[in-house]
């Protein structure tokens, strides 16, 4: 059973929507800290979004505030994509299961045990 696995990604034109989602299993369903990352060939992986699942607490990169929304329904944690820009494309990645984390780290790839195979978003006209 996969702990992690995202689906909702594809191909798209600047400004449309897409909603990714990552289902959760095993031990992940009791993750409380949970993020979204993601990642362009000869760049590093890089933080979105990421969620604290017990208390009102979310974080965003700078990139993507006002546009993406992170959230939790039962076993599955969404990314809600909004204006999407070509810089926004890249192979995006949930994460679950804090490792030493706190507000500051939350967006740190190292803060993070699980991780998903990804999902490929591609944004050009």
């Amino acid at each position: 059973q996969r702990r992690l696995q995202e689906s909702g990604g594809g191909s798209v034109q600047p400004g449309d929507s897409l909603k990714l989602s990552c289902a959760l299993g095993g031990y992940t369903t009791s993750a409380r800290y949970m993020a979204w990352f993601r990642q362009v060939a000869g760049k590093e992986r890089e933080g979105v979004a990421s969620i604290d699942t017990r208390v009102t607490g979310s974080w965003y990169h700078d990139s993507v505030r006002g546009r993406f929304t992170c959230s939790r329904e039962l076993d599955t944690l969404y990314l809600e994509m909004k204006g999407l820009k070509p810089e926004d494309t890249g192979t995006y990645y949930c994460a679950a299961w804090g490792l030493n984390w706190s507000p500051t780290r939350a967006l740190d790839s190292d803060a993070y045990k699980e991780w998903g195979q990804g999902t490929q978003v591609t944004v050009s006209s």
